[in-house]
């Protein structure tokens, strides 16, 4: 399975489409970044490609009316994922309110329990 390195620019434009909030938390995930919050990601980034998690009513209208694609490896995309139309790549004003749902959405699920870690030996 081949990961994509995203580009110092695909960083930068995940970034700069994130809600600004004070719950969300970037991390680095397989060497692309993902958006949380309380536990759960709403975004991602694989290559160049944002992923959201929506609504089952936001991903069906978003899928209906633009041209979006598959979320992580080609092989294997992440269930429940969306991945943004490749033309709004430079198009933040398009991307911005999808992430903001997916935001609003995931902020709704409960917080996830962090992982126990077995006791040192």
């Amino acid at each position: 399975m081949q990961m994509p390195k995203p580009s110092d620019a695909d960083k930068e434009r995940f970034r700069s489409v994130l809600p600004d909030h004070p719950d969300v938390i970037v991390k680095p995930m397989f060497g692309n970044l993902g958006a949380f919050v309380n536990g759960n990601m709403f975004a991602g980034l694989f290559g160049p490609t944002i992923g959201v998690r929506l609504s089952e009513c936001d991903k069906a209208e978003l899928e209906a009316n633009h041209l979006t694609q598959p979320f992580g490896p080609e092989e294997r995309p992440m269930g429940g994922y969306t991945g943004l139309p490749a033309a709004w790549n430079d198009d933040a004003e398009k991307a911005e309110p999808w992430v903001a749902k997916a935001f609003d959405n995931v902020a709704s699920f409960p917080p996830k329990a962090p992982k126990s870690r077995p006791p040192k030996k």
